[in-house]
């Protein structure tokens, strides 16, 4: 059975390395993407006062559309991208202000890919992914590391990134 999915990017260059990955991607499961990098989202904030903002717009596209969320972002200081944090970091909006949204999460599918300047993701990267997948009652689908070597992604990794989508992404559970 295919899955509807989005791959939810978020990087600082919407057509660097990452982005390279997110169309690679793309050819290979049809899913559809979404580049934060293109939408006002701003900062957690506890009062929300920036309910205004592009945050619960997309929230909401994201959870009545899809069924399988992968996001994609830049290893930047050996964590996510700033832009993913402050994406995660809004889902509380959906926890407090908007629970039935938020609530909406449950049973979808979540995985993760990172990109990075080299083949290693040091230990405890996925963690944030693995438990707020966990929290919001999400199918954690796991996690796959790219890196880029002159430009071009590896034909190797090419390969095991494609049996990677096969085997996690394209399937329910």
């Amino acid at each position: 059975m295919k899955i509807k999915g989005v791959i939810i990017q978020g990087s600082s260059r919407s057509n660097g390395n990452t982005g390279k990955i997110v169309s690679f991607i793309q050819e290979r499961t049809g899913f559809e993407s979404i580049d934060l990098k293109s939408k006002k989202i701003g900062a957690f904030d506890y009062n929300f006062e920036n309910e205004g903002d592009d945050f619960l717009p997309l929230m909401k596209e994201i959870v009545y559309n899809y069924d399988t969320l992968i996001f994609a972002t830049p290893v930047y200081w050996y964590s996510m991208s700033g832009i993913m944090k402050n994406f995660f970091d809004r889902i509380s909006d959906c926890l407090k202000t908007e629970k039935e949204l938020g609530r909406m999460l449950r049973g979808k599918n979540m995985g993760m890919v990172s990109c990075g300047s080299d083949a290693e993701l040091k230990k405890g990267f996925e963690m944030p992914f693995v438990e707020s997948a966990n929290y919001l009652g999400m199918n954690y689908l796991g996690n796959f590391h790219t890196w880029l070597e002159n430009d071009l992604i590896p034909d190797s990794l090419k390969t095991e990134l494609s049996i990677f989508l096969e085997n996690q992404m394209m399937t329910s559970e």
